[in-house]
Order: C-alpha cells, then sequence, then structure tokens
C-alpha cells in the first residue's frame, strides 16, 4: 500500500482545487467579468469533467492500465494551463479553461480506483487517504488568502501552475495497480446502468453537485459583497476543510457502523440547512462558521459515502467507468449546472433565491436517495 505516494497525489490534486475554487471567480472579476461571464466560465471546469473522465475510464478499463494515462492527464494539464497567460478577453480565456480542465479533470477518477485497488480488503481506509487532499487544500487557501490580501489576483495563475507541476510530480512516483475482480461473471456496464438504484444514486449525486456547484462560483462573491475580505474568505473556506479534515479520520467508523445510504442521507438533509444559512444569513459571521462545519456532510461525508458505494456498485473492469460517471455526472454535469444556473439568478434574484435553489436541489436528492438507493448493484459487500 504506498501510502504517502497516493496521499502526495491527493495533497496536490485538492491544493490545486484550494486556488481555483474559491478564489478564480474573483479572479476573472478582477480581470473585468460580470456574473453571468464568471458562470459560464466556471460551468467550463465543471462542463469538461463530463467528458473527461469518460473518455479516460474507457481507455483505462480497456488496457487494465490507469497510472500512464493518470500521468499523461497530468502533464498535459501543465502544459495547457500555460495559455492563460497569454489569453485575453473571454473567449481566450475560455479556450485556455477548456483544454487544461479537460485533462485536469480526466486524471482523479482513475487515481480513485488505483487508491481503492491498492486498499483491497480495506475500502473504508479510503478517507485515511483523501485526508491529505483536504490538509492541502486548507494550506492553499489560508496561505493563498493571507497573500491576496497584500498582493493582486495576477499571482493566482503561477499558484495553480506551481500545484499543476506538483500533481504531476507526484504521480510518476505511483504505482500501478491491477483491478479487483468480481467473484463469478462481471456484470456488464449497460446492465449496471438500468438499475433503478444505480439512475437514483447518480441522479441524487447530480442535484448535490449542482448545488455545491452554485456555491463553489458565488460564495466568495457573496461573502465579498457583504463586507468580507479576501483573509476572512480563505479563513471560511479553509474552516470548511478542516471539517472535512476532521470527519475524514473517522470516516470509516461511519462507514461500517452506519452504512453508506444513510451517509449519504444525512449529508443531503444537512445540505438543505447548510445553503439555507448562507443565502439568508451572510451577515451574521457565527452562522456562516456553522454553515462552513456543515461541509464535513455535504461534502467529506456525502463523497466519502458516494465513492464507496459506487466502487461496490462497479466490480471488477468497470471500476473506471463507475468512478469516472460519478465524477461526471456529478462534479461535472451537476457543477457545471449549479454554475451557470448561479450566473443566471445571482444578478437578477440575488443570493436568497440563489443558495435557496442549492437547499431545494438538495432537497430533491434526498427524496430520491431515501425512496430508491439501498445497496449497491453488487451484493458483493453486505454492509454498504
Amino acid at each position: 500500500m504506498p501510502y504517502w505516494r497516493l496521499s502526495g497525489y491527493y495533497f496536490f490534486y485538492f491544493a490545486s482545487l484550494g486556488a481555483l475554487v474559491p478564489y478564480w471567480g474573483l479572479y476573472l472579476q478582477d480581470r473585468g467579468f460580470d456574473a453571468l461571464a464568471i458562470g459560464q466560465l466556471m460551468a467550463i471546469l465543471y462542463a469538461t469533467k463530463v467528458v473527461a473522465p469518460l473518455v479516460w475510464g474507457q481507455l483505462a478499463d480497456r488496457s487494465g492500465r490507469r497510472m500512464p494515462l493518470v500521468r499523461l492527464a497530468a502533464l498535459l494539464s501543465v502544459v495547457l494551463f500555460g495559455l492563460i497567460f497569454f489569453g485575453e478577453g473571454f473567449w481566450a480565456t475560455a479556450l485556455a479553461m477548456a483544454l487544461f480542465s479537460f485533462f485536469w479533470n480526466a486524471s482523479l477518477p482513475q487515481l480513485e480506483a488505483v487508491t481503492f485497488n491498492h486498499l483491497r480488503r480495506r475500502p473504508t481506509r479510503y478517507a485515511l487517504v483523501r485526508v491529505w487532499g483536504s490538509v492541502g487544500f486548507v494550506l492553499v487557501v489560508v496561505g493563498l488568502g493571507m497573500a491576496l490580501h497584500v498582493q493582486s489576483f495576477a499571482i493566482l495563475p503561477w499558484w495553480v501552475l506551481a500545484l499543476l507541476l506538483g500533481i504531476w510530480l507526484t504521480s510518476l512516483v505511483i504505482p500501478d495497480s491491477a483491478p479487483v475482480h468480481a467473484k463469478g461473471a462481471e456484470p456488464r456496464i449497460g446492465a449496471l446502468l438500468r438499475r433503478p438504484a444505480v439512475l437514483a444514486f447518480f441522479a441524487a449525486c447530480l442535484l448535490m453537485q449542482l448545488a455545491h456547484g452554485i456555491y463553489y462560483a458565488f460564495y466568495s462573491i457573496h461573502l465579498e459583497a457583504n463586507g468580507y475580505g479576501t483573509d476572512a474568505v480563505g479563513g471560511l473556506w479553509a474552516l470548511g476543510v478542516v471539517a472535512e479534515v476532521a470527519i475524514f479520520l473517522v470516516m470509516h467508523r461511519l462507514l461500517e457502523r452506519f452504512g453508506a445510504r444513510r451517509v449519504l442521507l444525512w449529508s443531503l438533509a444537512l445540505a438543505v440547512v447548510r445553503w439555507l444559512v448562507i443565502g439568508a444569513w451572510v451577515e451574521l459571521l457565527w452562522l456562516q462558521v456553522f454553515a462552513q462545519l456543515l461541509h464535513a456532510a455535504t461534502f467529506a461525508t456525502f463523497h466519502a459515502a458516494a465513492i464507496h458505494w459506487v466502487h461496490h456498485a462497479f466490480p471488477g473492469r468497470t471500476q473506471g467507468r463507475g468512478q469516472a460517471l460519478y465524477s461526471a455526472l456529478s462534479f461535472g454535469a451537476g457543477g457545471a449546472a449549479g454554475s451557470l444556473i448561479g450566473g443566471l439568478l445571482w444578478e437578477d434574484a440575488g443570493a436568497l433565491v440563489t443558495f435557496g435553489g442549492a437547499a431545494l436541489a438538495s432537497a430533491v436528492a434526498w427524496v430520491l436517495a431515501w425512496g430508491w438507493v439501498d445497496r449497491p448493484a453488487t451484493a458483493a459487500v453486505r454492509h454498504v
């Protein structure tokens, strides 16, 4: 089990997310883009996540080798991000973001499959590896927030470039792993996708990430518009991820005791509360602190339970496509839809309606999960 090498990849990958998610919208705003353009540009980061993981997942499942593809995608993301430094205007920025994010988004689902294959019979321990991604996110959010308090947003692309380089370098030292094969005949991917539990699960994930797409694109802008400085914005983002780190450390116990279904339901219920608090009471710092602590539920427990569910629902050579579908439909399609919907609602309807839409999406996801999501499509692991 190459624990520290896998952890290093997660560290740099989510550190780059910590630079992009809280601050990229503010960077675009600093460059003169309006709310609709920001929503459209941020949606590109999610839209490429719809296509890239599916392409890479198909290639990886057919070849049985994942790490060469991860390394190639990481290298190309470094090279293509450099276009950001040369582009001016909406379309040049959109092209640069589309090209780099296609490869940036391609690698993570395959690395997730590699991690679970290395874990073998201890899949609930995934969170103890993934926690280092949260550590990287926190350190960058805090450090970059402090730096932006005294420097211009022109430094942000350089931070992102350095972190993308870290992703590629760590990918070079991670060994590949053979997929875990299911006992007996493996189900076909088409048969798995026709099962009601699988369809409801992916729909719930899409809606949950739609809500997060609104949050990721407009939370920092929402805070800044209500008098919070970049250091305070970074501090609140970091607080959410500190809560995420804490819950990841005990996540294996929660999954073993309660199972993925109940963890998913609690996560969705708390998401409704979180979005309403952010939208309605932004001026109350203590309530924003409470809302950020709920990130432990809306992201950490939800993601760990969801990826655990996918691992068991898609056995053997369907693993890569299963993880790719989860990434594409939730973080990709859901995140893009949330960013676009947020951009459309923000200026005309305001923050309360926009985050109210996020709460509604999470509530519908809870109904889907409660009604249809039970055990994974495979009965290989009964306690899930």
